[in-house]
């Protein structure tokens, strides 16, 4: 009798132990937390902090790109695939921002919730990315406030997929967010208007701001095409010299996420030739700033690029 209740507690200790097992193994794949929070992986720092804005207090987010980081360079690690095997959601840009991950996160596409946010924008709206050196279209889609809203919607439906248990919520914070995207538009719009026309040109390492000057009227110039991948050469160089030498063009603009060691080459070479050039600032084109900063989300960013590019050319 000893020996079989010994036997029994042994089965229950040992279902107990293969329930808690399978418990873990569920809890880890099948994209929810401890909290029940639905847990979010995002490519860059932008989509990510849409998605913290949109999900609230019902999401937890991983980005993987930090500060500095170019997307168009990025390789995956081991840990970069795990993150985006334990999400519920994986939120990318899209037209092929992310480059070498593409593939990995078209495959994944078959087996869970992914979402290219900047393919919720009308093709029409979109800019051919092959003459400037980049892929089909350019990516670039949020130095246009009103693409990024069209983005923040394709967060907002996806979680509303996902949760529709939080539905109404994802609903309200993604249109106390968009408002804030609608102020955020008129703003650049009345900054950028404050130049004087004459001035309005933005000299940068590559051609990320193409939406940018179009919805602000900016005449916008880069080193390198609309990808970091694509190399440039001493005829480029000499070409957007002359161009400032020739224009009087007074500042140009480094990024947080490419070496500025090109246009400074531009800048010494301007000076060769009689013409003063400085540097205007850095702006954040691939990447936001520090996690933390002002820099650090969407807003932030876009309010000091803005700021960084009226003063210098003012």
């Amino acid at each position: 009798m000893v020996k079989m209740r010994s036997i029994q507690r042994g089965v229950i200790t040992l279902i107990g132990v293969v329930l808690v097992i399978v418990l873990t193994a569920c809890s880890s794949t099948s994209g929810v937390d401890g909290t029940g929070k639905v847990q979010v992986t995002a490519t860059t720092g932008m989509i990510a902090d849409v998605a913290r804005e949109v999900g609230g207090a019902y999401v937890e987010v991983t980005g993987l790109m930090g500060p500095g980081v170019d997307p168009h360079l990025y390789k995956a690690s081991q840990g970069d695939i795990r993150k985006l095997e334990q999400a519920k959601v994986i939120f990318y840009n899209g037209l092929h921002l992310e480059g070498k991950m593409t593939s990995i996160l078209e495959k994944m596409s078959k087996s869970k919730q992914v979402t290219a946010v900047a393919e919720n924008i009308p093709v029409e709206e979109l800019h051919s990315g092959q003459a400037t050196g980049g892929t089909e279209y350019d990516p670039h889609v949020w130095f246009n406030v009103k693409h990024w809203m069209r983005a923040t919607e394709a967060v907002r439906d996806t979680l509303v997929e996902a949760d529709p248990d939080h539905a109404e919520q994802y609903k309200t914070q993604a249109a106390t967010y968009l408002e804030k995207l609608q102020a955020l538009d008129t703003e650049v719009r009345e900054k950028i208007g404050q130049i004087p026309e004459e001035s309005r040109v933005l000299v940068t390492a590559h051609d990320a701001f193409g939406y940018f000057g179009q919805a602000y009227g900016i005449k916008v110039m880069g080193l390198q095409g609309i990808s970091t991948a694509a190399e440039y050469g001493a005829k480029d160089v000499s070409e957007l010299r002359d161009f400032l030498v020739e224009n009087q063009i007074k500042a140009v603009f480094i990024e947080s996420s490419v070496p500025a060691k090109a246009m400074e080459a531009i800048i010494a070479g301007a000076a060769e030739k009689g013409h003063t050039v400085k540097i205007g600032g850095e702006l954040f084109s691939d990447a936001m700033g520090a996690e933390g900063t002002v820099e650090g989300t969407y807003i932030g960013m876009v309010r000091h690029n803005v700021e960084t590019i009226a003063a210098a050319l003012k």
